[in-house]
This record gives structure tokens, sequence and C-alpha cells, in this order.
């Protein structure tokens, strides 16, 4: 059974900082494909940003020079270094886990940025 805990999101000042951290129960960690999403009420939930088993990332555009993803294979888990936050970055933040067609989801933490 995968289980995926979030932590560190809160209530940060605009171009205030937050670093997201997910812990991951799962012999698979590493051979996963791990991902940030975020949800925003009334909107539908998006990529945020996304590393591979091999460490090749992507980003949102919106979050592109602002945002890092990283994970540490040996502890299982993965992080969301956010910078120069902005209102629009509030949200619920939830890690993911693709392993082959199989997807896990964490229950979320909530970032909330005011301007």
């Amino acid at each position: 059974q995968v289980q995926l805990v979030e932590s560190g999101g809160g209530l940060v000042q605009a171009g205030g900082s937050l670093r997201l951290s997910c812990a991951a129960s799962a012999g698979i960690f590493r051979f996963s494909n791990m991902g940030w999403y975020r949800q925003a009420p009334g909107k539908e939930r998006e990529l945020v940003a996304s590393i591979t088993s091999s460490g090749i990332t992507n980003y949102a555009d919106s979050v592109k020079g602002r945002f890092t993803i990283s994970r540490d294979n040996a502890k299982k888990m993965v992080y969301l270094q956010m910078i120069s936050l902005k209102p629009e970055d509030s949200a619920v933040y939830y890690c993911n886990l693709k392993y082959g067609s199989t997807s896990y989801w964490g229950q979320g933490t909530q970032v909330t940025v005011s301007s």
C-alpha cells in the first residue's frame, strides 16, 4: 500500500517562500515519477512540477523560475521549494506518485498567499 503524506503548507505573504515535503511509504519510490499538483477553489487540479525517476524535471509555465522540485530517493521524499509566492499560487497542493499505469495521491496541504 502506497501512502503519501504532504507537509509544509501554510499562510505566507506575497513574495515569501515555502517548502513543501512529501513522504512516501513505497518500495517503488525510486522507480516512480513524482509530481506536485495544485487545486484552487472552483478550478481543476493542475500539474505544478514533476520529476522523473531519473531526475528530469518539468514545470508549469506559471511557476518556472520560482518553484523547484527535488527528490531524495534514500529518504523517499520529494520536495517543492517555492519562492516569490503570489496570491494566485494559493491552493491545496497534492503530491502524486506514478508507477506504470498506477497513480497515487496524498491528502494535500493548503498553501495560502496573502496580498
